[in-house]
């Protein structure tokens, strides 16, 4: 029975979500509800729909009592859902960062089992939720990069939570990484629709928070090396934007085109491109986790996942992001193209060379107008010259004037 609820639920998961993300997409900008930092607005309303469909598909198990969530599960939910609307009020009224995290936090003290994992790996948990949820906020930085990590995601932990007995949680997970295929209809390139700090929250609460729980009765040890398995690009992006700010003198804080997917755009990738990458290294790093969470692998092997990722970090360090804008200077003078210098310094400092047109030279307007008959044909003009009094020097032959006058023919 739980096996074909779970099925039954991934697939009303997955048509509510995108259906109910088309819906939200009209309201969301009349509002004006929508990410200012792309190039062009995009509605923030993919994570309300998210959420409420994964709590609404997980609840509806627990009420029917087909597959009963838990106590702890049951709060891992609700403490999702208070993050989500913690997150919805990001989106709507900016709120600062610093809050954000603390609410994150609060809401994580709340759903550590502190009776299986201790005081101490208790408050690393805290910790650990908190910085999964506030960082897979930032994989929403580019189309269909973090609805890929938290699809792939979601069913690495929902494998590892069936492994454990927990039908509740595992089917809360299958319906998240469902509603989050569905968002992908309308996230993918070019996007129709955002993630937002709402399903960005949501979704990494509840991914992180059921990976701690997952893990209750295991050695610290292996429990840290799987939790760090099952969230190796948000790691990864964290570590790379952290330390290529503080390398570039850059506050943390400041926002930039630093992240990960920027960089493999950098390097030549589509923005598809981007996402299928970012996602295929987050599906090997989770099944590493998952064959080691059942014992199918031996806890050593996340140390190769760890090494494969300290040489993407390297290597997409060296990728230049900073520098100055397109068309300007460090002192905001225009830049010019390369092997093109400015023409008026040019000007300057080559002055009047025969058979090259001069610089542009305003004259009064007085002086400038001078009418045809006063100029008169040049010396041994043509008959084609005398048509047109002021002609162009060739370049063999010498300039028959030192600047270009303005003639008024008729």
């Amino acid at each position: 029975m739980p096996v074909l609820y779970g099925i039954a639920a991934a697939t009303a998961s997955f048509l509510l979500a995108a259906l109910l993300a088309g819906v939200l997409r009209a309201p969301a900008l009349s509002l004006a509800l929508v990410d200012r930092h792309r190039r062009r607005p995009v509605p923030l309303c993919g994570g309300v729909a998210v959420a409420l469909v994964t709590a609404l598909v997980a609840w509806a198990g627990d009420w029917t009592g087909v597959v009963p969530l838990g106590s702890a599960a049951g709060r891992l939910l609700l403490g999702a859902s208070a993050v989500g609307v913690l997150g919805l009020a990001a989106d709507a009224w900016r709120l600062r960062r610093r809050w954000v995290v603390a609410g994150t936090a609060v809401a994580a003290v709340c759903v550590v089992p502190y009776g299986e994992t201790g005081p101490v790996a208790g408050a690393l948990a805290v910790g650990w939720i908190t910085l999964v949820a506030s960082a897979f906020r930032g994989l929403d930085h580019a189309d269909g990069v973090a609805g890929t990590v938290g699809v792939v995601t979601a069913f690495g932990v929902a494998a590892c939570a069936a492994a454990e007995l927990r039908d509740g949680l595992a089917v809360a997970l299958l319906a998240l990484a469902a509603a989050l295929t569905g968002l992908l209809l309308h996230n993918w390139h070019p996007a129709r629709i955002a993630l937002g700090a709402c399903g960005a929250l949501f979704a990494g609460f509840l991914l992180a928070g059921a990976a701690v729980l997952t893990r209750e009765g295991h050695a610290p040890a292996s429990g840290a090396a799987v939790l760090f398995a099952l969230a190796v690009p948000v790691c990864l992006d964290v570590v790379l934007v952290l330390l290529s700010r503080r390398l570039a003198g850059r506050p943390p804080l400041r926002g930039g085109p630093d992240h990960l997917a920027h960089r493999l755009r950098r390097l030549g990738l589509t923005p598809q491109g981007a996402a299928v990458v970012v996602g295929g290294a987050s599906c090997g790093a989770v099944l590493v986790g998952v064959l080691v969470h059942t014992g199918r692998l031996d806890g050593t092997a996340v140390w190769w996942v760890a090494g494969a990722a300290v040489a993407a970090l390297a290597g997409l360090l060296r990728v230049r992001v900073y520098g100055p804008r397109r068309g300007a200077g460090a002192a905001g003078v225009p830049e010019q193209a390369p092997g093109r210098p400015h023409v008026r310094a040019r000007a300057e400092a080559d002055g009047p060379v025969s058979g090259r047109p001069q610089a542009r030279v305003r004259r009064p307007r007085a002086e400038s107008q001078v009418s045809p008959e006063a100029v008169g044909p040049p010396r041994g003009a043509s008959s084609r010259g005398s048509i047109f009094p002021v002609r162009q020097a060739r370049r063999t032959e010498e300039a028959q004037v030192s600047a270009p006058l303005r003639v008024r023919n008729g």
